[in-house]
């Protein structure tokens, strides 16, 4: 299993794991998503791949791409509230359905935090929906804590 950043011949294979999200993301949360996968969706990953702040990370496995990530480097400046915040935001992750608990994503989280202290980052945030309770699970177990949450309610 090989993970490294991922060349842009890899993108069409990168979409085909974005579908896999933006699929579950529809089924858990449909009055948020919008359901199918759409040229501007597709194209959305020439956006992250021209962004100079974004790497593409893939994990390649059997000459097959098996799990990627979307890595932001994010500087929120001082404000009268905050100090300043500089990290490396997950913003995408995903393992193919078909080799989940195989040790993808543990994989990927290896080469996340590797790429964050090569970069001089000491801090790695994501997001996720609260739907997604084996994402959860995961990020736990690869020693995340929730910092911060998001509540709705529906009147």
């Amino acid at each position: 299993m090989a993970v490294r950043l991922a060349e842009a011949y890899e993108l069409e294979a990168v979409n085909r794991l974005r579908k896999q999200v933006n699929d579950l993301h529809t089924a858990g949360k449909p009055e948020v998503f919008k359901p199918g996968f759409p040229a501007e969706l597709r194209d959305f990953v020439h956006v992250i791949w021209n962004d100079p702040e974004q790497d593409i990370a893939v994990c390649e496995r059997e000459g097959e791409i098996c799990g990627f990530a979307v890595l932001h480097h994010i500087c929120k400046p001082e404000n009268p509230f905050m100090y300043e915040r500089d990290f490396l935001d997950v913003d995408e992750f995903c393992v193919d359905e078909k080799r989940r608990r195989q040790g993808v994503g543990r994989e990927l989280m290896a080469f996340i935090r590797k790429y964050a202290r090569e970069h001089g980052l000491h801090r790695i945030e994501l997001n996720m929906w609260e739907f997604n309770r084996d994402a959860l699970a995961f990020y736990e177990t690869e020693g995340f804590a929730t910092f911060r949450r998001y509540m709705e309610t529906f009147v």
